[in-house]
């Protein structure tokens, strides 16, 4: 089985897509690599790009505090983005950006064999071949998906800085979040 060292080391020399000529980093992911909970962003921000860790910014920040607030710590699972490399001004990524990186996105999630991904936001749910038209429809559903031949659990929620920047999402960003605890505690029983 291929390990999730040997697909960073790819990714730090990724050329597939233009995000490669201004990156100062490219961000493979970090955590367990036996995790059974996978978090997926959309893609590294600044300060990402600059230490070429996913999650160390304002976003993760906020995502780090809430899932500990349900006794989830941030080693215990892997996170990762669906594009590896900063869209210039942190854009959304572009349909051919999040195309070219999904390829290492489903390596990492063939080699951790999670119990669980958390997909936050539409950058993220798309790159995992999830089709909606519209976040809400599937936001806080548990979706199930089959890559490379591998099914998954799927619980869709928001990105961290849209209840960042509107708290009246905050208390349906933690409640998404309680669920997949709730799923993953289940699944592993």
């Amino acid at each position: 089985m291929e390990s999730l060292n040997d697909i960073s080391k790819e990714i730090v020399k990724c050329t597939l897509c233009e995000l490669c000529l201004k990156r100062t980093n490219a961000v493979p992911g970090e955590g367990n690599e036996k995790a059974d909970i996978v978090v997926i962003g959309e893609a590294p921000g600044k300060n990402e790009d600059l230490q070429g860790r996913p999650f160390i910014g304002m976003s993760g920040k906020f995502l780090t505090k809430n899932l500990e607030s349900l006794n989830i710590k941030r080693d215990s699972v892997f996170i990762t983005n669906a594009v590896k490399c900063r869209p210039p001004n942190n854009r959304k990524p572009k349909k051919e950006e999040l195309d070219k990186c999904r390829s290492y996105l489903v390596r990492q999630l063939s080699s951790i064999n999670p119990k669980l991904i958390l997909a936050l936001g539409t950058s993220a749910a798309t790159s995992l071949g999830i089709e909606f038209k519209h976040l809400s429809e599937i936001k806080g559903k548990v979706i199930d998906i089959s890559l490379n031949g591998k099914k998954f659990k799927c619980l869709v929620t928001f990105h961290p800085s849209f209840p960042m920047r509107f708290p009246s999402a905050r208390k349906a960003f933690l409640s998404d979040l309680s669920m997949a605890f709730n799923l993953y505690k289940n699944l592993s029983t």
